[in-house]
């Protein structure tokens, strides 16, 4: 995640942003009012530092220490439906983090997309137009389209001795395990196909200007190459945090959202997507958003360890993973079958 300043408000949420991209969203058909006027609230919140942890020692770059995995306190005890294997989501989270910094580009990050691509059904390269070196990863599970997407972004900000644990790894490992878990489940006859994205390059390289000029650049290629093939997007971004609470972000788009929150009621998630919005976060779910696609965006914020030494196992956990990983997977049931 990217803000011009680390000490200052995350993302540049102020109100020239906010109507800015509630216009564009407006102006291509999506969208809803109250994302639109939360959007252009003036409120923003700031980002505080939380206990900084043990600082990371980074292995080579491409390898992966040969460790004991942490303990990550074990999946939610409390869900109905037992679909998503948290453990290996957890195991794939600590690989990353034994990675050290993977910022878009880096020798570190491109040995890891090889093996994402490598685990993914039909796993594929994508090319970012204008980016040499940098990569989306792909995968699919055939279906009829238009497609339901499943996203986060892999690549961690550029600073020292950051291994954004919460902030890249958590995501990358739902989806990583969300493909897996439902290219082993029911097809139903006539399903959705279903994408498993990881986009690089969602990290801005110059803080200076306004983010979406050197930030979001996997998604924005994706949203561009394949305008059109997606019937929804669902992005995981914060979602490991500890005591997991994520609201609508005001971007999101609401009738998907109230969709996420029925499938976490049915699998016994409901009190980790509680009742109401918070102010509108430019990730990487606005490409798509503002080509009409309905799209989410899981990500709880604000997060006192954002872009901080201290993103690391010590501010996640297991749980999270799992009550993330069942609710998106019950909704991509159900989105597959629409």
């Amino acid at each position: 995640m990217t803000a011009r300043r680390r000490s200052g408000p995350r993302r540049r949420r102020g109100l020239p942003l906010a109507v800015a991209i509630a216009a564009a969203i407006a102006g291509c058909g999506g969208g809803d009012d109250a994302a639109r006027a939360t959007a252009t609230a003036t409120a923003t919140a700031t980002a505080t530092a939380g206990a900084s942890a043990t600082p990371t020692t980074s292995p080579p770059e491409g390898q992966v220490p040969d460790t004991p995995v942490p303990d990550g306190g074990g999946p939610a005890t409390d869900l109905r439906r037992d679909r998503f294997d948290s453990g290996r989501a957890w195991q794939e989270l600590t690989r990353q983090v034994g990675l050290g910094p993977r910022p878009a580009g880096s020798a570190t990050l491109r040995a890891l997309a090889v093996r994402l691509r490598d685990a993914l059904p039909r796993g594929a390269f994508e090319k970012v137009p204008g980016h040499p070196g940098l990569r989306n990863v792909v995968g699919r599970i055939p279906g009829r389209a238009p497609a339901i997407a499943v996203a986060a972004h892999y690549d961690t900000k550029d600073l020292p001795g950051f291994v954004g644990a919460n902030d890249g790894a958590a995501g990358t490992a739902v989806v990583m395990e969300l493909a897996r878990a439902l290219r082993r489940a029911d097809r139903p006859e006539g399903a959705r196909e279903v994408r498993f994205l990881l986009f690089d390059g969602e990290e801005a390289t110059d803080d200076s200007r306004p983010f979406a000029a050197t930030g979001l650049r996997g998604s924005k290629a994706y949203a561009d190459r394949h305008r059109g093939e997606l019937a929804a997007l669902i992005l995981l971004d914060f979602v490991g945090t500890k005591d997991l609470r994520i609201y609508r972000e005001a971007l999101s788009d609401a009738a998907l959202w109230d969709r996420l929150r029925a499938a976490a009621g049915r699998v016994g998630a409901q009190d980790a997507f509680p009742r109401g919005i918070r102010q509108g976060i430019e990730d990487d779910h606005v490409p798509f958003r503002a080509r009409g696609v309905p799209a989410i965006d899981l990500i709880q914020w604000p997060y006192a360890c954002w872009h901080l030494a201290c993103d690391d196992l010590s501010a996640v956990e297991e749980r999270s993973l799992d009550l993330t990983g069942e609710t998106v997977f019950e909704l991509v049931r159900t989105l597959r079958r629409t």
